[in-house]
């Protein structure tokens, strides 16, 4: 098993780049959309993380700049339907900390928006994925934001999601929206209440 790669940044592709190590070799590797990777230059010297997928068609690697991006990658392969590429769609379409909140959030209709994942397979995720993300760190701490527990399931209900997916499309970080939902104490509301609630606490 190939666990990471040192060499020179040789060349990029569509979906990835050529790593050429100290033997002369150079080894295509698939890396995942805004992946900081791509900040490097040709003539890098790098070291990619690596996990290598072994299929009748062939071999492929797939390439992280961390190891906390590598481990996700195989978690997220580890739900039913979504295969390595599927993986690398998700993990291309945000920023992995906005990722895991979004899993614990249940917000199905941001994960959807991934390459190649539809509703129902962004629902499958959250299914099997959410309790596990909830352990993880998310933005430094471990299962909280705000001093909240998103483990406990606070927020999580359809109209607090469709708010938070409201004030992303206004311009508001992730984060800063889930914080400012999860603020207001009352229950029950509308996604429009939560909304207007939580607008009040951003200005």
């Amino acid at each position: 098993m190939i666990r990471y790669i040192k060499g020179t940044y040789t060349m990029q592709f569509e979906n990835g780049i050529v790593v050429e190590t100290g033997s002369g070799v150079g080894f295509e590797i698939f890396v995942h959309q805004g992946s900081p990777i791509y900040k490097h230059s040709e003539g890098d010297e790098i070291q990619v993380f690596t996990e290598m997928i072994v299929r009748e068609d062939g071999m492929s690697l797939y390439g992280f700049h961390n190891r906390e991006s590598l481990e996700f990658f195989k978690l997220l392969t580890t739900v039913s339907g979504i295969g390595p590429k599927g993986a690398m769609g998700i993990l291309g379409s945000m920023p992995l900390s906005e990722l895991k909140l979004a899993i614990a959030m249940g917000d199905v209709k941001s994960i959807s928006k991934a390459q190649g994942v539809g509703k129902k397979t962004a629902e499958r995720l959250v299914v099997e994925l959410k309790d596990k993300v909830g352990t993880m760190d998310i933005d430094g701490e471990t299962g909280e934001i705000g001093g909240m527990d998103i483990s406990a399931g606070s927020g999580a209900d359809d109209a607090r999601s469709e708010a938070i997916s409201a004030l992303i499309s206004l311009g508001y970080a992730r984060s800063e929206a889930f914080k400012a939902v999860s603020s207001v104490g009352d229950e029950g509301l509308t996604s429009e209440e939560y909304i207007k609630k939580a607008l009040k606490s951003l200005f």
